[in-house]
This record gives structure tokens, C-alpha cells and sequence, in this order.
């Protein structure tokens, strides 16, 4: 018996989902009533109103939120089922496993209240625009970085490069040659019972 319980909790592996826009808090508390693991990772903010300010819990990743589960067994469809909830992140093949240790360092990250920025996941080969100072707007495709957090960004012009040094504060991700692997749900397997919310 012992052993089924160890080999049942190893065939769980976490996987992001996508939600409805604003609708993290409420599909985390339907997953809560059907007895699925999950985590919501939250940040806190100071909202500014005309007469007060207050602090208020807001989703680390917006539309985003994890659920640790064994597809082979059961709790998929429960999962696409649950209200709030669009679809599993993942491609064709269906949807795609996050390693336990990335959940867990974002659990410590949050926990020991260490100063973080989100960020975009650039890669090299990332085509890039530049947000703010003298070159926004500029589109270039990421090279490489370096140990500074710095990015060379290579500018596609009369067919030759120029090669300039921006913060990666100061970019935003437009196109990743992978990012088409990457299926939104509505075009996805999920796409059948999203339907039925819809």
C-alpha cells in the first residue's frame, strides 16, 4: 500500500494553465473545491485610490496558474472543466511538464521576500523591439547576453547588422523561432471544452 502512494505521488508532475483574464483567484478556489493540488503564486501591490491606498494580492504571472497532476490517470478534464480555466499550456502533443525544482525556486523566491522583476524568457535568435530611451522602437534579433544582463541586439538594415548594447529592461519579446510550438488553447485539444464554457 505504502508503495502505491510513493509510486502515485511520482507520476504527478506540475503544468501551467491558461485562465480567463482576471480569473486566476477564481479558478485557483474551484480547484481548491475539487481537491486538485495547485499553486497561484501572488505578489502584492500598493493601489493608489483618491482617498486611500491599499495593498492588495495579484497574480505573479497574470493568466497563468500551476496544477500539479497525473495525466495518465485522471483530473484533466476535471481541470479544463473548472471555471475560469481556458486550457493546458503545452503542443501538439498535449500539454507539457514543468520540473518540480523551477515551482519549488519560485515558492523561495517568494517566501524570503527577495527583490525580483518579471521578465520575459529571451532567447538567442528572438526578434526584440526596444521599449524606452534613444532607440525605441528598434527591432533587432537577440544575439547573445552576457553576465551583466546585457543584450546585443543585431538591426536588420540594407542588409547588413548593427550591433548595439541595450538593457534587457529596456526590450520587449515580439517573435521566438519556438514560440509557434507553443499552441494557445483555442486552437489546441482543449479547444472542445472551452467551447462548452463559451
Amino acid at each position: 500500500m505504502e508503495n502505491e502512494i510513493c509510486n502515485s505521488q511520482a507520476d504527478l508532475r506540475w503544468f501551467a494553465v491558461w485562465t480567463r483574464s482576471r480569473q486566476e483567484k477564481c479558478a485557483a478556489l474551484v480547484l481548491e473545491t475539487l481537491g486538485i493540488p495547485h499553486y497561484l503564486p501572488l505578489k502584492t501591490e500598493v493601489h493608489q485610490w483618491s482617498d486611500r491606498k491599499q495593498t492588495v494580492a495579484v497574480p505573479l504571472f497574470s493568466g497563468y496558474l500551476f496544477v500539479r497532476i497525473d495525466l495518465a490517470k485522471h483530473s484533466r478534464l476535471e481541470v479544463l472543466n473548472a471555471s475560469g480555466i481556458v486550457g493546458f499550456v503545452g503542443n501538439q502533443t498535449g500539454p507539457l511538464p514543468i520540473p518540480d525544482h523551477q515551482i519549488e525556486d519560485i515558492r523561495v523566491v517568494l517566501e524570503t521576500r527577495t527583490q525580483y522583476a518579471v521578465l520575459p524568457l529571451l532567447n538567442e535568435g528572438d526578434r526584440v523591439r526596444v521599449l524606452r530611451g534613444p532607440l525605441t522602437g528598434v527591432e533587432g534579433r537577440l544575439i547573445r547576453g552576457n553576465s551583466s544582463s546585457r543584450l546585443s541586439i543585431s538591426i536588420e538594415m540594407i542588409h547588413k547588422s548593427l550591433l548595439v548594447s541595450v538593457s534587457r529592461d529596456d526590450v520587449e519579446l515580439i517573435e521566438s523561432p519556438g514560440i509557434h510550438n507553443l499552441l494557445h488553447p483555442s486552437r489546441n485539444y482543449s479547444s472542445a471544452t472551452h467551447n462548452m464554457h463559451s
